[in-house]
């Protein structure tokens, strides 16, 4: 069989990118439901082997495991509902403080430029006929967006339920799609996606944890308002590489500037999320998660932006263990090997520009680079 030019493979390989990427965006409503249940699945294997030992009938294993699931996201969502019930409970001391927040503003805009204070007010409620006009038509989505939350969320147990009980039939499909000289790479490739997307997901279960109780716990003690609060929603976000921790840390600040018409509050929240995040990123993180597939800020941050635009939030949120996945299997591939090298962060000791040996599909000398996802 005369094999393809060179040329020819990579433009098959971006047609397929292309491909994938419209696959997504369309079938969203239907494959992030199964994506969602795939991850969460491997992350129940150990909990669902542990019950089948037990001589425990797989059914009803299963049905332990989605109700353990069920119970611990409905003790969050408690959890988060109790404290946005404090929130709203300070709503009259939360109007007035904005207030003065928006007398200080306004009486700074009118020291640094020409628009006075009425002519900002009348912006302001220009601005506000604006999106009221707009409300009708964005209620209409947001009645789309809240069937679709509900779908999804129905659709998640029933999938898990049928992943596990059917795994043997989908990896027996996984394995005839090669050569049986090709099935220990795949058997090791299977194993090893096993391993760190159950890593990395209890990982993450475990940094919310403490990231809520660390971040939470700190501005308790220091008097901050809605500490809590802060610390989940901070925690949850983080889960979002780096760019979560930027929407935690302005979250964090606007819950401060409501709750206080005082700047001291707001400059403690951002310095001990400060100091709690670089403890996760540098102490905590690694040694919770240990070794792990390695990608580059440059794709990790790539992948979140595609995933949210492509997929919405849950986009966001699947898309470091997918690029993981995606990587462990370039990584085996030799028709894909140069995708792996593109997604991870092993560096080159020497510029491919001046050596050869750099340039070639084989492992070279890298340099350490910063572990993430």
């Amino acid at each position: 069989m005369t094999e393809l030019p060179l040329t020819v493979k990579r433009s098959i390989e971006l047609l397929g990118l292309v491909l994938v990427a419209a696959v997504l965006y369309l079938g969203a409503g239907i494959i992030m439901p199964v994506l969602t249940a795939f991850f969460i699945s491997l992350m129940l294997l150990p909990m669902f082997r542990f019950f089948c030992k037990r001589k425990i009938p797989e059914s009803i294993s299963i049905v332990i495991c989605i109700l353990l699931v069920a119970i611990f996201v409905g003790l969050v969502i408690w959890f988060l509902s109790s404290q946005i019930g404090m929130l709203v409970s300070d709503f009259p001391q939360i109007k007035k403080n904005v207030g003065e927040h928006l007398k200080s503003l306004s009486a700074w805009v009118s020291s640094i430029s020409h628009y006075s204070t009425s002519e900002q007010v009348a912006f302001i409620n220009k601005k506000s006929n604006d999106l009221m006009n707009t409300a009708g038509s964005l209620a209409g989505g947001a009645a789309l967006t809240l069937g679709g939350i509900f779908a999804f969320v129905g659709l998640l147990p029933i999938y898990i339920y049928l992943m596990l009980f059917y795994k043997d039939i989908l990896l027996r499909f996984i394995f005839m799609w090669f050569k049986p000289t090709d099935h220990p790479k795949v058997k090791d490739a299977i194993y090893e996606t096993e391993s760190i997307i159950k890593s990395y997901l209890m990982g993450l279960l475990i940094q919310i944890t403490y990231m809520t109780v660390l971040l939470g716990g700190i501005l308790l003690l220091l008097g901050i308002k809605h500490a809590l609060l802060i610390g989940v929603i901070f925690a949850i976000l983080n889960l979002i590489p780096y760019v979560g921790a930027l929407i935690g840390n302005i979250i964090g600040v606007l819950l401060t500037l409501t709750s206080s018409t005082d700047l001291t509050p707001v400059i403690t929240v951002l310095a001990v999320i400060a100091g709690v995040q670089f403890l996760d990123n540098n102490i905590l993180m690694p040694r919770i998660v240990g070794s792990k597939v390695k990608i580059n800020a440059l794709f990790a941050i790539l992948g979140v932006v595609v995933g949210g635009s492509l997929a919405g939030v849950s986009g966001m949120f699947l898309s470091m263990p997918i690029i993981a996945v995606l990587k462990i299997i370039f990584d085996r591939t030799e028709m894909f090997k140069q995708w792996g090298v593109l997604l991870g962060d092993e560096r080159p000791t020497k510029s491919p520009m001046s050596f050869s040996v750099f340039r070639r599909k084989k492992n070279v000398p890298v340099k350490s680079g910063v572990e993430k996802g």
